[in-house]
């Protein structure tokens, strides 16, 4: 059978992916195309309007000329078209496609090899980095979109109009000195006080209208006059001609991208609003000259980086390559959808009831668009639809309404449509003296009453001002969404009273609200969020989660970014029922970096999770079960997202946490590893999820297994029996500090300096200079309040000499567990532990200690922030510990023997517990002397102290000292 050339197979893939990429031009095996080089002949070139070229050089495997051909496409530049090649793809063909009959066929059902090159042509950076990925033509064609956008140029556009915002912002604080009443009216339009904040949020607006105003102009069908003819230089009376021109943007459509607009800047007198109009003007056109395309979330991105009410509001801009990994993996649990049929997708309802910028909707929409185009389709044909009918997004923020109706309404200008579904719902005092929460007052309704009228022109009545302040009733129903999707504000209400800030209820102290507003929203929420998942520990985040489940409908899917304590914080229990019980084909990705980049959002700090999930149909019976994905970095680029959301939607073949050490299902890029994918049970919800954000899924499977009695290490052949319990089914933890010295609570005592001779000493303070050794002095004393004495005597009963850290920092702190030579009360730092024998004392410490006891801490401690575990006084109570009761008398005797070896012996931070000889001699002592182990046991805990502490949850990125190798 005669063998096919690449050129034969160029064309038949380009013809393939032709019908794939709606609005491209194609060319396959042409001269004529490079200029400057017309002889030169690229295998397959793809070109689209405002996007960059791409280039395919191909060969059959093994391609030993492909990648360096491809590399040398760069930075090229093509007939016809105004931008160079920023990237080119390495392809290679199986050999098996040189024999066959109907090309065109084969290649639809190949496995391709491919890599891709960008940015510099001087020094390219190939993706993956080494090896190649696999994948289909739709997995190529896919490949192609997202590379013809290049990431600098939109770094650079946002970077120009955040210059020009800044300047611009500068105009209304002069304003907002020589007439305060027209910024505070600016700020009344945008439902904000008027601060600073809020004139650089007008200015937003203002320029993403006027950049949005320069892509309608000049579109076919309309006759907008470009920028230049309305504010430029030459423009006598800017702002007249400028409110001209969004009247007839308005007569055609866009009403979330201009209404609110014109109303600001009707507001700023003309001598002021000429010098903002012709300062965006010249901003607008630097934007335009990056190549870059406001449909790219330009103006979202930028608009995130002006909010500074984020310490309490807590929306964080989601990335956009964490928003394309949540919206695929989401996308894909959908079931029954028709991606060939607009229709079918048109009947979709998408829902984020905390939208901000609109970074989540327009990922999802940039989902089904493409899903729709691989199909055939003209995404163009499915935006009409999607922005009157699928798409639903509410926030407290009427710019961040705006901006998402910018990020929607920019994938295609030119198409025309009437209503949104995109509202700004009130939250705080409103004028009749109540109160709303936002989307929060859905978790009670179906319809919600909008703050702002600015998505259906058909309501609107009175004036150009009343206009855009008319209220309207709007119906989001109850389970009638197929997917919710969102970051919701992650603040909690439970921040002690700041007297100089006067929060009260951090999550309520936006928008410069009092105390007394803080109260009665939080009544508000308390009252909406009855027999939810809402805790006020948990946080508002917790009360969003709620919401989302009331308003998908069966089968519908969830996907959330969430703070990483919903996967194992102990105020996060129901969220975790809620999820475990009415959901399937979970999914739940985390980021084990190293020491950076732990979140999903920008700005943040804390560790984030994405939960992706299917809400059951009728008879259908939850799995109880997840998959867990700990990615070693966040994806640095739309192309790793991608990259990694197709691996986790193929694989099929998960390995479990019940499978034993033998680590989880490699997550690769090529020949790099991007984490590990682990299947575990979710059926815990009280104590969490430990399977998530892990680097080495083995550290996992050996804190399952012993948290259920077995030690079984890693490249060991089998378990070995090991008693292990729960610390409240041996011993009672200490109570709560503030149950001890909290008027609010009723505490007895008063805190009093340490003392030698106290009749109420207290480990209650985190020193790490005073706690290098087990056994510590007493920080504080409590002496009782009068006419309180029964109850300090009470408390005191529960007193004990064994104490347990609540807030563990492994970078600096040494112990899990720490001993006073007479008995003491606890505190913020150092619950005591009870025992109903003083004997186990000795071993409790010594086992808390050891690498198996930090192990266990470790597995059952909440990890958001990096080098650190959390508990709550609540949560050590199932902490798994060592079954002291288990112990014989001999042993118990034994452990006694030890702890006295070890009174003065120094231990390092918990992160090198690897490298630390003294921490290597308590687990000979633990491992050998007291649970009666062999040498061989006990180097494989050691190798296991060193698999724990390269965890980045535990060394959080701290520099290791020099020489501090493995101790065995």
């Amino acid at each position: 059978m005669p063998r096919e050339t690449e050129p034969n197979l160029n064309n038949a893939l380009g013809s393939i992916l032709r019908k794939m990429m709606h609005g491209t031009h194609l060319r396959s095996e042409n001269t004529q195309v490079i200029r400057g080089n017309p002889g030169l002949r690229p295998d397959i070139l793809i070109a689209a309007p405002g996007r960059s070229p791409v280039v395919i050089e191909t060969e059959y495997d093994p391609a030993l000329n492909a990648e360096a051909e491809a590399r040398e496409r760069l930075g090229l530049s093509i007939i016809d078209h105004p931008r160079p090649i920023e990237a080119a793809i390495a392809l290679r063909y199986p050999v098996g496609l040189s024999g066959v009959d109907d090309l065109q066929r084969a290649l639809s059902d190949a496995r391709l090899a491919y890599c891709v090159f960008t940015d510099d042509p001087r020094d390219p950076e190939r993706f993956p980095e080494s090896g190649w990925l696999y994948g289909s033509v739709s997995d190529l064609a896919d490949l192609i979109r997202l590379v013809s956008v290049p990431q600098k140029a939109v770094d650079a556009a946002a970077d120009a109009l955040e210059r020009g915002i800044d300047r611009v912002a500068a105009v209304l604080d002069e304003l907002d000195e020589t007439h305060p009443g027209i910024t505070a009216e600016t700020a009344r339009l945008l439902g904000m006080v008027n601060v600073p904040q809020t004139r650089r949020m007008a200015c937003a607006i203002i320029a993403n209208a006027l950049i949005f105003h320069e892509r309608i102009a000049g579109m076919p069908d309309n006759a907008v006059k470009p920028l230049n003819l309305v504010c430029g230089p030459e423009v006598s009376n800017p702002k007249s001609e400028t409110l001209g021109a969004w009247a007839d943007i308005l007569g055609i459509n866009y009403w979330p991208i201009f209404a609110i607009g014109r109303d600001i800047l009707q507001q700023v007198p003309s001598s002021h609003a000429a010098r903002i109009l012709r300062t965006l003007e010249l901003t607008v056109e630097e934007v335009a000259s990056a190549g870059i395309e406001n449909g790219y979330n330009l103006t979202g991105r930028v608009f995130q980086r002006l909010i500074a009410d984020r310490k309490y509001l807590a929306t964080f801009y989601t990335r956009p390559e964490s928003a394309a990994l949540l919206a695929r993996l989401a996308v894909a649990k959908m079931d029954g959808v028709d991606w060939s049929d607009a229709e079918s997708i048109g009947s979709l309802r998408i829902g984020d009831f905390a939208c901000g910028t609109g970074a989540l909707l327009g990922a999802v929409y940039d989902q089904l668009a493409s899903l729709y185009e691989q199909e055939g389709g003209s995404p163009a044909a499915l935006h009409q639809v999607m922005m009157e009918e699928v798409m639903y997004g509410c926030d407290v923020m009427p710019s961040a309404i705006h901006i998402s109706g910018s990020t929607l309404s920019g994938s295609h200008p030119s198409v025309g449509f009437g209503n949104s579904r995109l509202y700004t719902l009130p939250y705080g005092r409103q004028e009749e003296g109540s109160f709303a929460i936002g989307s929060l007052e859905l978790l009670q309704t179906s319809s919600a009453l909008t703050l702002f009228n600015t998505t259906d022109p058909a309501m609107r009545t009175g004036s150009a001002g009343e206009e855009t302040a008319s209220r309207i009733v709007v119906d989001i129903p109850d389970d009638g969404f197929d997917m919710v999707i969102m970051n919701p504000p992650f603040t909690s209400n439970t921040k002690h009273y700041d007297a100089e800030a006067g929060v009260l209820n951090a999550a309520f102290a936006a928008f410069n609200a009092t105390p007394q507003e803080q109260s009665e929203m939080a009544a508000r929420l308390k009252q909406a969020a009855k027999e939810t998942s809402y805790h006020g520990h948990a946080g508002l985040a917790s009360a969003f989660v709620s919401l989302a489940d009331k308003k998908l409908r069966s089968g519908g899917v969830v996907a959330l970014v969430l703070p990483f304590t919903a996967v194992n914080g102990s105020s996060w229990t129901k969220f975790r029922d809620l999820i475990a019980t009415r959901y399937t084909d979970l999914t739940v990705v985390s980021i084990a970096s190293n020491g950076q980049g732990i979140s999903f959002s920008s700005d943040t700090g804390i560790a984030e999770c994405l939960v992706t999930g299917r809400k059951l149909g009728e008879d259908e019976k939850p799995s109880r079960r997840a998959k867990f994905i700990s990615l070693g970095r966040r994806p640095a680029s739309l192309v790793e997202a991608a990259e990694i959301s197709k691996t986790i939607l193929s694989d099929s073949t998960t390995r479990s946490l019940e499978d034993g050490p033998y680590g989880g299902t490699i997550i690769y890029s090529g020949t790099s590893q991007s984490g590990e994918m682990l299947d575990a049970p979710i059926s815990d919800h009280k104590n969490g999820w430990g399977a998530a954000r892990i680097l080495d899924a083995s550290a996992a499977q050996v804190a399952h297994f012993l948290s259920k009695g077995d030690l079984w290490l890693p490249a060991k052949p089998k378990a070995l029996e090991l008693p292990v319990a729960r610390l409240n089914q041996v011993g009672k933890r200490g109570v709560h500090h503030q149950l001890l010295v909290s008027d609010e609570h009723k505490g007895p005592f008063l805190k009093a300096p340490p003392s030698p001779t106290a009749t109420y000493p207290s480990l209650y303070n985190h020193s790490a200079k005073d706690e290098r050794f087990m056994v510590c002095d007493p920080d504080m004393s409590f002496r009782v309040k009068p006419g309180m004495e029964k109850r300090g005597i009470e408390l005191w009963t529960i007193a004990g000499r064994a104490h347990l850290t609540l807030d563990f920092r492994f970078t600096s702190q040494p112990l899990a567990a720490a001993f006073t030579e007479y008995e003491s009360m606890g505190g913020t730092a150092w619950p005591n532990v009870n025992f109903p024998n003083t004997q186990y004392d000795y071993p409790f410490v010594l086992w808390c200690n050891s690498t198996l006891g930090l192990l266990l801490y470790w597995w059952h401690a909440s990890r958001q922030q990096d080098g650190r575990g959390r508990m709550t006084v609540v949560g050590i109570e199932t902490l798994p510990i060592l079954d002291l009761r288990a112990l014989t008398d001999d042993q118990l005797a034994t452990a006694q023997s030890i702890f006295d070896e070890f009174r003065d012996k120094e231990f390092q931070p918990a992160y090198l517990a690897d490298a630390d000889p003294n921490r290597a001699l308590l687990d000979h002592r633990v491992v050998c002397d007291l649970l009666g182990f062999d040498e061989g046991v006990y180097e494989a805990v050691r190798h296991l102290a060193a698999k724990w502490c390269a965890e980045p949850s535990v060394h959080g990125g701290k520099a290791r000292p020099q020489g501090a190798g493995l101790v065995v």
